[in-house]
C-alpha cells in the first residue's frame, strides 16, 4: 500500500509573521464505492453480497441513532464512533443552553487492528 502526497506551503496559524514551511499533504489517487467494497468482502469470506449490503444498511441506521443518543459505538478492532458538538459561546455558565449546540460532528477513532493494518502504508511523492 502506498499513499501519494504533494508538497504544500503553510504558514504558522499561531504566528502569522513566522516564515512559511513546506509539508507533505496526502493525495487521493482513486476511490472505492460501497458495491466494490462489498464485492471484495464477499470474495474473501462466506458472506454473500446481499447479506453484506443488509448489514451495512443496518449500520447506517444504528450508528447515527446510537451516537445521537450520546452513546459511543464500539466496533471492536475496527474502531469507535462518537460525536463532538459544534457550539456557540455564552458570556456566563448560566447562559449556556442547548441552543448553544449548533450541530453535531461525527468522529471515528480507529481500533487497534485498524491501526496495525495502517502501519504497512508507505509514502510516495507525486
Amino acid at each position: 500500500m502506498s499513499v501519494k502526497y504533494n508538497v504544500v506551503e503553510r504558514g504558522n496559524p499561531s504566528d502569522a509573521t513566522a516564515p512559511k514551511k513546506y509539508y507533505p499533504s496526502p493525495v487521493a489517487t482513486d476511490s472505492i464505492d460501497l458495491r466494490q467494497m462489498i464485492k471484495r468482502a464477499a470474495e474473501m469470506s462466506t458472506v454473500s453480497m446481499p447479506d453484506a449490503i443488509a448489514v451495512i444498511e443496518a449500520m447506517l441506521i444504528i450508528i447515527p441513532d446510537e451516537i445521537g443518543r450520546g452513546n459511543i459505538v464500539r466496533l471492536g478492532d475496527f474502531g469507535s464512533f462518537w460525536i463532538k458538538f459544534k457550539t456557540e459561546a455564552s458570556e456566563t455558565p448560566e447562559d449556556v443552553t442547548s441552543h448553544n449546540v449548533t450541530g453535531l460532528i461525527p468522529r471515528f477513532t480507529p481500533g487497534k487492528e485498524f491501526r496495525v493494518n495502517l502501519k504497512n502504508v508507505t509514502f510516495e511523492k507525486k
